[in-house]
């Protein structure tokens, strides 16, 4: 993997209180997001941000628009406005914004031309995996990369959408968290791992385009402590991991009898210190149970995570690894740092 070149020109803006390093905002701004559910787009504008740039989410006919959070006439939120049938009307002097953000009606002066200096700041918009994605600085030639995840569109597997989970820390905290092996006996021991099996075996890290793969075989369950399910003795659980950088994992968990877990961690910065977390997860079991049991239980396990992502320091990920101590089973983690910095993120944001 080599650095990337921000050499040349920009055609996205730091935004205000930006509270990343510039470096690392317009390596970011680059990349494809998730920012909001799509069952949570209904006939009203939904505020979303981004890289600390606000934005506003809604519908415009069939289309779906993102734009920046603002209005070009006095800066009111558009996200505090009213939808209209062709989009949505500003709350403080009703201009309409239609596809594309453009500004289709000046209420106050009927019938004159509009000026393109009235049109929204839009960005690309891509839906997948029940989520809207989107990049605040795309490249010209430069294909959306989007994590894959293969399961989701096989007819074999249950696929859905965890609701987002709010998270205060930074992005990379959190991926480092999910690709941790070592924490499950200590933080997971209420929802599906053996307290008492410590020890990690010996794993070992391939990179991959745009990330790195892993995979390594344990003793712990995955079946809910709850279930009256249990592995076969000697059984040993693979999970596999699929890093696609810089925030993005998906994990593969083999259960008993061909039956399979596949788990899709989304980590979205929304500053440096706030994460929106988007879990699209896929199974393969028979019989398959509701979607809202598989959030309920998945919901549990991210809220047992939560004080350990959030009350980690330095709350930034520290690419050095001189910084932390490390030990055999953080290859995971210290791959992950080291494949940040070799696509040149430096410090994501100072403490």
């Amino acid at each position: 993997m080599h650095a990337q070149d921000t050499s040349a020109p920009r055609g996205a803006s730091l935004p205000s209180g930006c509270t990343f390093d510039a470096h690392d905002w317009y390596l970011m701004a680059r990349c494809w997001f998730p920012v909001l559910e799509v069952s949570r787009l209904g006939n009203a504008p939904v505020a979303c941000r981004l890289l600390d740039q606000p934005l506003v989410v809604y519908r415009a006919g069939g289309e779906v628009v993102i734009a920046a959070d603002r209005c070009p006439h006095r800066g009111m939120a558009l996200s505090k406005g009213l939808p209209d049938p062709e989009g949505l009307r500003c709350a403080y002097h009703g201009l309409r914004f239609g596809a594309q953000g453009q500004c289709t009606e000046v209420p106050s002066v009927p019938g004159c031309p509009i000026g393109s200096r009235f049109n929204l700041t839009t960005f690309p918009v891509i839906e997948r995996y029940g989520l809207y994605w989107t990049c605040l600085d795309p490249q010209p030639g430069q294909a959306p990369d989007l994590p894959p995840m293969p399961p989701w569109d096989d007819p074999a597997f249950q696929a859905t959408v965890c609701p987002r989970y709010d998270l205060d820390c930074f992005a990379g905290r959190q991926m480092e968290g999910f690709l941790d092996v070592a924490h499950f006996p200590w933080v997971h021991n209420t929802t599906f791992a053996d307290a008492s099996v410590h020890a990690v075996a010996d794993y070992s890290v391939h990179p991959c385009r745009n990330g790195f793969t892993s995979s390594y075989r344990s003793p712990i369950s995955n079946y809910p402590l709850e279930s009256t399910l249990r592995s076969p003795p000697g059984f040993l659980w693979t999970r596999s991991f699929h890093v696609h950088l810089p925030f993005s994992a998906r994990l593969t968990i083999d259960f008993p009898g061909d039956q399979q877990l596949v788990i899709l961690n989304l980590a979205s910065p929304v500053s440096a210190n706030r994460t929106h977390m988007f879990v699209p997860v896929a199974r393969r079991f028979d019989p398959p149970v509701s979607d809202e049991h598989i959030h309920a239980f998945n919901l549990r396990v991210f809220g047992e995570d939560k004080p350990f992502m959030e009350g980690q320091r330095p709350r930034r990920l520290p690419l050095d690894p001189r910084e932390e101590a490390h030990f055999p089973a953080d290859r995971n983690g210290l791959a992950y740092r080291r494949a940040l910095r070799a696509q040149g993120y430096l410090r994501f944001f100072d403490d």
